[in-house]
């Protein structure tokens, strides 16, 4: 069991904190949306307050594990406390905990131009206009990697980023093969954030594995947000946050 979800943390945590980057150098020879995305001059997330729901399932679901923590990211450090947990301890600690150890390395290390959408990592390839008035763009991976995926983005006519979903670019283990992706995006107090990310996995022995995870944000680069009115998580304090 313990091997089986090591395996699959691996593939967890570099996907939560995977992001868009641009490279206007190199957004040539592309659609008009797909420039207008790289080139877009957003404002940075430097920094931000969230409460976030962690989810994750293996055994094709009936073992399960759950916890909510709160987040908070400062230039390039990333801490959290969690304030809420239930379900298999497996769960809990070897993925959802992972992932958020996982995403503070990442943040420490530097690590999060390899993972970003932008040329030096991805291809963008052929694009069609979908029902819903979003842009479909085929990314394609420039190298095997495991923060990376093959599959699409989806843009908005003035090049904002919706949705991103795909499979991983490589397994990142034997145990663990087929791994499908979708992260969603929004644009909050006028920065662009990711919202949600959702995978799935075929994970030998122990067949589909799930892991999911929703955002809540409270502060965006300093400014304190009102509450959401659905907002179902709860707040995060005035105290610290900290591991």
């Amino acid at each position: 069991m313990r091997t089986a979800l090591s395996a699959s943390v691996t593939l967890l945590a570099v996907l939560t904190w995977s992001t868009t980057g641009h490279s206007a150098g190199a957004a040539a020879d592309v659609s008009p949306v797909v420039h207008r995305f790289l080139t877009s001059n957003d404002r940075p997330l430097s920094g931000f307050v969230a409460a976030r729901h962690l989810e994750a399932s293996s055994r094709n679901g009936s073992i399960r594990g759950a916890l909510d923590a709160c987040t908070e990211l400062a230039g390039d450090v990333f801490r959290y406390r969690i304030i809420h947990e239930e379900g298999s301890g497996q769960i809990r600690r070897h993925v959802l905990v992972a992932a958020l150890e996982a995403e503070a390395r990442m943040r420490q290390n530097g690590d999060v131009r390899r993972s970003s959408l932008d040329p030096i990592n991805y291809m963008f390839a052929d694009n069609r206009e979908e029902p819903d008035g979003l842009t479909r763009v085929e990314v394609r991976a420039l190298r095997q990697d495991v923060t990376l995926i093959n599959g699409a983005i989806f843009v908005e006519p003035e090049g904002d980023l919706v949705r991103v979903e795909g499979v991983l670019a490589k397994r990142p283990s034997f145990w663990t093969r087929r791994v499908e992706v979708v992260r969603r995006y929004a644009r909050i107090d006028g920065v662009r954030v990711p919202v949600s990310m959702e995978s799935m996995a075929d994970v030998l022995i122990f067949g589909r594995s799930s892991f999911t995870m929703t955002y809540d944000y409270q502060a965006i680069n300093g400014t304190p947000l009102a509450p959401a009115t659905a907002a179902l998580r709860p707040r995060c304090g005035p105290e610290p946050v900290g591991e």
